[in-house]
């Protein structure tokens, strides 16, 4: 769904890295227990240039399973200024989506304040005017994160029209931000079969269609393809599995309408 902000989150420190040239990072809010996973997450990535991009995208991912799930822990909105937010310490499944593919274009800790900042926001500007709030966002901004491939997938995929961020039942999801009008691609979930799974590669991110006129995806994770099946890993909110989890694929599917997915780009 929508990333709705939150301004309750609090953070112990804000940090302000290479403040005064031209190249620095981005001043970046993170509590000292984010700033210490960061740094061990870091530590553990692969920096091969030469790794499977669906290795590095299944080995980034997993550092994050059993991370507890945390909503509103973006900080900005059309009445309070917008935070460049790191909380490693407990993620959605938009901001878990930001922090690995964040990861995945960094070797150091600001290069991945910086590349944080692409992932998440518009032209390089840290706003609440120019945040990514939809899913589809990755693929309709320039540059883009990811492409979208839905269609690429299965010759059923549905192309309907939406106007995100206005609600079926009246109102907008967010105040202050346009109605955008877009036409989102997805695959019915009954015709997500073994040829549409054979597509898939691991590291694609994977929405669950909205059937709300005004959302493209009500959910989002990452396919991994498994020794055990293919996986939805996601930043689950259910109180049976609250955090980062691994769902078998076609048990996920069965809960939701279709699919939307975006591969990424780098």
């Amino acid at each position: 769904m929508a990333r709705v902000a939150g301004v309750g989150l609090a953070l112990t420190a804000v940090v302000a890295m290479g403040a005064g040239s031209a190249s620095a990072a981005p001043a970046v809010r993170i509590s000292d227990g984010s700033d210490q996973i960061l740094q061990s997450m870091l530590a553990a990535i692969d920096d091969d240039p030469n790794a499977d991009p669906g290795a590095q995208a299944e080995s980034i991912s997993r550092l994050f399973l059993g991370t507890p799930y945390g909503a509103n822990t973006l900080v900005g909105s059309a009445t309070v200024p917008e935070e460049h937010v790191v909380e490693l310490e407990r993620v959605d499944c938009f901001t878990y989506a930001d922090y690995v593919e964040a990861l995945k274009r960094s070797d150091d800790r600001d290069e991945f304040v910086t590349n944080l900042v692409a992932v998440r926001y518009k032209n390089g500007d840290v706003s609440f005017e120019n945040r990514k709030h939809f899913f589809t966002d990755w693929s309709a901004s320039t540059p883009a994160v990811a492409t979208d491939v839905t269609a690429t997938l299965s010759d059923n995929a549905v192309s309907s029209p939406k106007n995100l961020n206005s609600k079926d039942a009246g109102g907008v999801y967010l105040p202050g931000l346009p109605v955008v009008p877009r036409t989102v691609t997805y695959i019915p979930s009954e015709q997500v079969d073994d040829d549409v799974v054979g597509r898939l590669r691991t590291g694609d991110y994977v929405g669950a269609y909205a059937e709300d006129g005004g959302l493209d995806v009500t959910h989002v994770g990452i396919f991994i393809d498994t020794q055990n099946g293919p996986v939805f890993r996601h930043a689950s909110s259910r109180s049976d599995n609250s955090g980062v989890v691994d769902t078998a694929l076609s048990a996920y599917l069965d809960t939701i309408p279709g699919i939307v997915v975006l591969r990424p780009v780098a």
